[in-house]
């Protein structure tokens, strides 16, 4: 497989009600069926254990997810604290 140099930052959209990732490229909703561990046959070369591949037309970008799933497992439990 081939080296990526490029790729972008997903983000966490803020003031959402269910966590929901951004690309970090054209802000894209990144749907939940391309976010995937970056191991086995899925494997790319980038520094990041969560991958998220935009669906966007004209997108396609492909972005790391570590940060945006560690404040969507913080935004998960500060619900359930709150309830």
């Amino acid at each position: 497989m081939s080296e990526y140099h490029d790729f972008y930052v997903a983000r966490l959209a803020e003031h959402s009600t269910v966590p929901t990732l951004l690309c970090g490229h054209c802000r894209s909703i990144l749907s939940p069926k391309r976010i995937f561990a970056n191991d086995g046959e899925n494997r790319y070369s980038l520094p990041c254990d969560i991958i998220g591949l935009c669906s966007a037309d004209d997108c396609g970008a492909v972005n790391c997810c570590d940060e945006a799933m560690k404040g969507a497992e913080q935004q998960h439990y500060e619900n359930r604290v709150a309830v």
